[in-house]
């Protein structure tokens, strides 16, 4: 933990410039393109839904450049992965990083909430301008029609065919892409946020109904007097159930939440680790192989094709999930212990902040100071958070690269390959490689 301590505060004193302006820029443009979507969305429902998730795009896009300006202050990261020499491949590696990092991001921005802030932010907006633009036709005699607007969002017509549509052009963009001009990633990079940002909003609405339909079924309902039963007889089990309760409620932020944010670093520097997958056994598994042995060798080919299409997309989330499990648990039990420090001092900060400012009428002052005074805060802190990522990270390689890669596998990725890429990686070898126990390292690397 001490390493990532030093190797945290020399990324800070060396880049904290750059890192604040990505970060004031991103929270900037988050504010503004909410804003733009809301008045939009007044008007017309489509283009409010066409906008607001550009709102994330702002924060993806800060944080990749927060990620990828660090990354001259990462030894072991810049050795295996040399920085791009010229423009334009500092350009294509940058879209790469974008690309890449906006399904774990928006993944993680769906299930803090963020997405359903965003669009309870969109639509108070909305109704704020129906309502301004109503007074104002009722007082001039007028009739206003609010046919079409953007006053709810669901899983409609319009919703579903944007989805569809976006994805279609984002798998067509990645399909040929080797034939696309280098600015054809731009609207790619739009397509991708939006088939992801609409169906992680769609999937997290959906979870929530059906996790209030459980919630009013009898048998919670019997769960619930069984509880209220035994906390009479046994006052101890109260405190345990309450205990085990919220130890599974705060589980999520203590643990998953800085877990995520290793994995968005992940994909977005390119850099993982890519663990053996253990060999299933079995007479079953050894029936299934055997059989598909004997499926023809340009079937088998196909159907790796449509395999590597529909999960080329997570592999580099898995494979930074594989780093963490390789780096060792107090590798990675010291990083939450960081995470959860800098999380700490953020809210203590905010605390204190109040607290010098002192008491001050709600209204006139601390309902606009509020806001201001939380998102000065978390853009002081968000830098020092992102090293301490980085900084964990560059150790994580470290630490598996210096064990020898007896069980892993360090490669450098590229997060936006093309199908033809992961092709040949999956496939049988055609390339001289070096096998030393249950590693295979390609020359490719």
């Amino acid at each position: 933990m001490i390493a990532i301590v030093v190797r945290s505060a020399r990324l800070l004193a060396a880049h904290w410039p750059a890192l604040l302006a990505w970060i004031l820029a991103g929270t900037l443009g988050h504010y503004l393109v909410l804003e733009l979507a809301s008045l939009v969305g007044a008007r017309t429902a489509l283009g409010g839904i066409l906008l607001l998730p550009l709102a994330a795009l702002c924060l993806v896009v800060a944080y990749v450049g927060m990620f990828l300006v660090l990354r001259r202050g990462m030894p072991t990261l810049r050795a295996l992965a040399p920085l791009p020499d010229g423009p334009r491949e500092r350009r294509r590696a940058f879209l790469d990083g974008v690309l890449g990092g906006i399904l774990p991001f928006v993944a993680f921005y769906a299930a803090w909430g963020f997405i359903r802030d965003d669009v309870a932010d969109y639509l108070n907006g909305v109704h704020t301008w129906l309502a301004a633009w109503g007074q104002n036709a009722a007082v001039n005699g007028l009739e206003f029609d609010t046919t079409g607007t953007g006053d709810q969002i669901g899983f409609d017509i319009v919703t579903a065919t944007i989805l569809v549509a976006a994805f279609v052009g984002r798998w067509a963009h990645k399909r040929w892409k080797s034939q696309l001009p280098l600015w054809t990633g731009v609207p790619a990079t739009y397509l991708e946020v939006l088939w992801v940002y609409l169906a992680a909003y769609i999937l997290t609405d959906l979870a929530r109904a059906v996790t209030d339909w459980i919630a009013s079924r009898q048998a919670m309902v019997w769960l619930a007097d069984v509880r209220e039963s035994m906390v009479g007889v046994l006052a101890p089990v109260g405190f345990v159930w309450d205990a085990v309760e919220w130890l599974l409620g705060e589980a999520g932020g203590l643990i998953l939440l800085p877990v995520a944010w290793l994995t968005i670093a992940g994909v977005i520097y390119g850099q993982a680790v890519r663990a053996t997958a253990p060999r299933l056994r079995g007479r079953v598994v050894e029936h299934v192989r055997t059989r598909y042995d004997t499926v023809p060798q340009r079937v088998r080919r196909r159907l790796r094709d449509i395999w590597l299409e529909v999960t080329g997309r997570f592999r580099p989330i898995g494979q930074a999930i594989a780093l963490m499990w390789r780096a060792g648990p107090v590798l990675i039990a010291g990083y939450v212990l960081l995470y959860t420090i800098v999380t700490l001092g953020e809210n203590w900060l905010i605390i204190g902040l109040s607290r010098a400012i002192g008491p001050h009428p709600t209204n006139t002052v601390w309902q606009p100071l509020s806001v201001a005074l939380v998102m000065i805060v978390a853009a002081v802190v968000a830098p020092l958070r992102v090293v301490v990522i980085a900084g964990t990270y560059d150790r994580a390689i470290r630490a598996i690269a210096s064990a020898g890669d007896d069980e892993s596998e360090v490669e450098d990725l590229v997060v936006a390959a093309d199908r033809d890429d992961d092709i040949e990686m999956l496939a049988e070898p055609a390339g001289q490689k070096d096998r030393v126990g249950d590693v295979v390292r390609d020359d490719r690397v």
